[in-house]
This record gives C-alpha cells, sequence and structure tokens, in this order.
C-alpha cells in the first residue's frame, strides 16, 4: 500500500461525510414531512439540487479550474457544514428551503473539485484502484447512512441527526486540510483573475474545442450519461411501481432497497478485490450493461412474479459499482486536467435539465398510458445504449480515440 497514505485520507474524509449525507437525508424528509404534512413539500427536495446546478454550472467550472482546489474544498466543507447546523433554528419551510438551496449550490462546486483534485493527486496507475475502494466507501455510507439515521431519530431526535452532519462536513474539512497542495506549482496570478462573461465564454469554447477533437471520447462519455439518466428517471418511479404493480408494502419496500443496498457494497467489494484484473473497458461496458438489464428485468416483475424484481434490484446493486469505476477511471484518463473542473460543469447543467424533463416525461406518460409499460420502454433505450457502450468499448484501439488502460504511461497532463 506504499503512496497510498493520502488518497486512503481523502477517502475516510470524503467517506465520512458521505455517511453524514445519508443520515441527514433521511432526518430532512421526516422534519419537512413533519413541518408541512405535504408530499408536494417533500418532492420539492427533490427539485433542489437540480436546481442549484442550473444556477451555478454555467460558470463554477470557470472558478475551479482558477483556485486551489485543496482550499475550495475546505472552504465548501465549512460552509455546508455551518448551513446544516442552523436548520434546526427554523420551523417553516421557506428559510429551510433556502438553506438546502445554498448548500447543494456549495456541493454543486465540491462535485467538480474533488473529482478535479482526485485525479491530479492519483496517479493514473493507480486511479482504477482509487475508485474502486471510492465506490466501495460510497456504498459502505448508503448502507450505513440511513441505518444509523434511524437509530438516532429512534432514540434521539431529528435535529440530532442533522447536526451529525454538520460535523461529518467539518471532518471532512479537516482531513483535506492534511492533503497535499497539489496546485501548489500554479502562479497566485491565476488565483487572482476576475471571473467575467468574457472569461465564461471562453471557457464554454475550450470545452466545446475539447469536445471536437476527443470525438470517440465524447461519443462514449454521452452514452454513458444518457444510460445513467435514464436510470435516475426510472429511479423517480420505484415507489410508485413497487407499491401499485408488485403490491408491496412499505415494510417490505424497505427490505427491498436494503437488499439493493447489500448488493451494491458486496458489488464494490467485489470491484476493488478484481480491479487490478478487469480491464476498464470490462468495467465500463460490462458494467453498465448488467446494470441496466437489472432495471429491465426489475420493471418486468408483477406481482406474482416477486423474485424476478428482488433479483433485479439485487442486480442493479451489484453491477453499477463496476460501471461507477469503469466511467472514472475511463473520464481521468481523457479529460485533461486543467479542463476537468470547466468540463465537468458544463455538462452537470445539460444533465440537471436533462433528468429534470426525462422525470415529468416518464411521469406524464405513465399516466397516459400506463406505468409498467413505460418503465419497460425506457430500460429497453437504456440496454440498447448499453449494447452500443460495450461495443465501441470493446471494439475501438485504445491508441487512437481515447485511452482505455492508463498503466503509468498516462500522457495527458495539465
Amino acid at each position: 500500500m506504499k503512496g497510498w497514505k493520502n488518497p486512503i485520507l481523502l477517502i475516510l474524509g470524503i467517506g465520512i461525510s458521505n455517511i453524514g449525507n445519508w443520515i441527514y437525508f433521511v432526518a430532512i424528509n421526516i422534519l419537512v414531512l413533519k413541518i408541512t404534512g405535504s408530499a408536494a413539500a417533500i418532492a420539492g427536495l427533490f427539485i433542489i439540487r437540480p436546481l442549484a446546478i442550473l444556477l451555478t454550472n454555467t460558470w463554477a467550472g470557470s472558478v475551479i479550474d482558477r483556485v486551489n482546489k485543496r482550499r475550495l474544498m475546505i472552504l465548501i466543507d465549512i460552509l455546508r457544514g455551518i448551513l446544516i447546523a442552523i436548520i434546526p433554528f427554523f420551523t417553516s419551510l421557506v428559510p429551510i428551503y433556502l438553506i438546502m438551496l445554498l448548500t447543494n449550490i456549495a456541493g454543486a462546486f465540491f462535485g467538480p473539485t474533488s473529482e478535479t483534485y482526485i485525479a491530479k493527486l492519483v496517479p493514473p496507475e493507480k486511479r482504477k484502484k482509487f475508485n474502486s475502494i471510492f465506490s466501495f466507501a460510497a456504498s459502505g455510507a448508503m448502507l450505513v447512512g440511513p441505518s444509523v439515521s434511524g437509530l438516532l431519530i429512534m432514540y434521539g431526535s431529528i435535529n440530532t441527526s442533522i447536526y451529525i452532519n454538520s460535523v461529518t462536513f467539518f471532518f471532512c474539512a479537516v482531513a483535506i486540510y492534511f492533503l497535499p497542495d497539489v496546485d501548489g506549482e500554479l502562479k497566485n496570478e491565476s488565483y487572482r483573475a476576475p471571473i467575467t462573461l468574457k472569461m465564461i465564454t471562453e471557457d464554454w469554447k475550450a470545452v466545446i474545442d475539447f469536445g471536437k477533437t476527443a470525438a470517440g471520447f465524447m461519443v462514449v462519455f454521452l452514452i454513458f450519461q444518457f444510460i445513467t439518466l435514464i436510470s435516475f428517471t426510472l429511479d423517480s418511479q420505484e415507489v410508485t411501481f413497487i407499491q401499485q404493480v408488485i403490491g408491496l408494502s412499505e415494510k417490505n419496500y424497505g427490505l427491498l432497497v436494503s437488499l439493493t443496498g447489500a448488493g451494491y457494497v458486496a458489488g464494490s467489494f467485489a470491484v476493488s478485490a478484481l480491479a487490478n484484473r478487469l480491464s476498464t473497458r470490462t468495467l465500463l461496458g460490462l458494467g453498465s450493461f448488467l446494470s441496466v438489464g437489472g432495471y429491465l428485468m426489475f420493471y418486468l416483475a408483477t406481482s406474482e412474479s416477486i423474485p424476478v424484481a428482488v433479483v433485479g434490484f439485487i442486480i442493479i446493486g451489484f453491477f453499477s459499482p463496476f460501471s461507477f469505476t469503469g466511467y472514472t477511471t475511463f473520464f481521468q484518463n481523457n479529460v485533461p486536467l486543467d479542463l476537468m473542473g470547466r468540463f465537468s460543469s458544463a455538462f452537470a447543467f445539460f444533465q440537471a435539465m436533462l433528468q429534470i424533463l426525462l422525470t415529468l416525461l416518464l411521469g406524464y406518460l405513465a399516466e397516459i398510458i400506463k406505468l409498467q409499460t413505460v418503465a419497460i420502454a425506457f430500460s429497453a433505450i437504456g440496454l440498447l445504449l448499453a449494447v452500443v457502450l460495450t461495443s465501441i468499448v470493446f471494439l475501438q484501439s485504445k491508441k487512437n480515440l481515447f485511452i482505455l488502460e492508463a498503466e503509468g504511461k498516462l500522457t495527458k497532463e495539465g
């Protein structure tokens, strides 16, 4: 494990923060429901994050690629910790929504910033292993967080869960403080340059120009993003499908979600153990194909074939870490480090818009046709895209259109 001290410290910091996020996610839903008693108010919580992305990601990348990544991440975590800590002082919905919007705006900066920092901190030959361990930490947080939150709410209070989430952000900030400054070699002038409309326009042009020169990468990138968006859209109808079509109770739904979480942890453990033996193309292609196949299996289930739904859920959970690790490694190996923040932010803007549109479209079609029919159609489209993606990454030579395996030979440095 030589040379893994800093990457493990980063995983620990972000991992603890992710556990706090899941604890907070359960608590804030219960808090809003307790204050308003409105299902619409709960639905509003799921609009805040894409709204924050739409408000910031046209210009966030211009900031991220020009500032010190480590300092920005520390500042964001401290800010988020303070904002979350003051939520219990309010008893009306509007200030809570506002605080959550500000927190998600800060989070919209943290994601692309951490992506760039990780790509600079972790050498190319260690990225696949790092991403697999990171996926394992994320799956552990997804499984542990809600369980801890449930216990805290049962034996403590909602506010206790919220305060713990605040503390985890401060913990993450401290962990990042002890990490190296990967931007230390940059000139001071690059930090002081004011962000202007002209600069933002030029940055978007730089992203477009990169896309034109990396056509093969863009094809794979866009197909994977569409697959991911379809998966997110299908997730939005998960509860409705389980209760109205399959006929499971809320208790059994909770058990089904737990099985998915367990599958995700098992898949993350498997990909961590096999990361050095599996190629990036295998992780990216087959991982995407099998995880989307799980969605199709799930939505083909009926009240008479509940085991099919269970197997589908487990497949989704198990193979999602494979596709995540493959895609993240592929992304890090192909996007120049000095452009990564702008590239991630620019496409997150469009992803947020498409996510909202696809979610509304699926919901509308489910009303006028039939939920299961529409969900199967969306799953089939996702599976077809996964077939195309798998074909491209397996047939393409790694020398021409994109880099699949780094093995210490990556030359695209920022």
